[in-house]
Parts: C-alpha cells; structure tokens; sequence
C-alpha cells in the first residue's frame, strides 16, 4: 500500500505578527505631540495592537484581520530636558496568542 500524504504540501506553521511602526518625527521639543501610524500583519488575523510612549498607552482593537494599520498621538509634557530619550514599544497579539514587540525611541531637542 502507498501512502497519499507524501504529496500534501507542508501546513504553515503559525507564527507572531510582523510589525512596523513609522514616525512622523524622531526629534521632538517638550511640549510636543509625537504622532505616526503602526502596521500590524499576521494571517491568522490580529487581534489587537497597543502602542506605548513611556508610561502611556494606547489600544486598538484587531477584528481578527490579517493586516492592521492605525494612526497614534501622544503628547510630550512640558519641562523635559533636551537630550531625553523617550521610549516607543509597538506590540500585537494575533488571534493564536503569539505576541511580538518592535522597539524604537524619539529624542528631545531644544
């Protein structure tokens, strides 16, 4: 007897969401409003996506669709010194549980 399942192709295997983050701008003055936008791909679907600016964090919901993308704003406060370097985290959750994180940072100038 010969087996048939020599002919399947290979399932993919899942995996975490691939992520990209864009910056309307790296260097900001303090106050300031640090906008850009975020893009989150993932073919069993995103559930969600949050992006963080230190303490502060934002939500967006995934519907489950393979490609999500958002604009997001936070202020800068008042009273930073120049040469503060100001953490960005962007991470997504798909619809498998797998998370992932992508990292970058703005910097105050005078």
């Amino acid at each position: 007897m010969i087996g048939s399942g020599a002919c399947l192709s290979e399932r993919p295997r899942p995996s975490p969401p691939v992520l990209s983050i864009t910056l309307d701008q790296a260097q900001l003055t303090s106050p300031d409003t640090l906008t850009g936008s975020v893009r989150a791909e993932d073919r069993d679907g995103i559930d969600s996506v949050w992006v963080t600016l230190d303490a502060d964090r934002t939500g967006h919901q995934g519907f489950f669709e393979a490609v999500v993308v958002t604009r997001f704003r936070f202020l800068i406060p008042a009273g930073l010194t120049r040469t503060t370097v100001l953490a960005v985290r962007l991470e997504a959750r798909d619809v498998v549980g797998f998370r992932t994180t992508l990292d970058t940072i703005v910097i105050v100038v005078p």
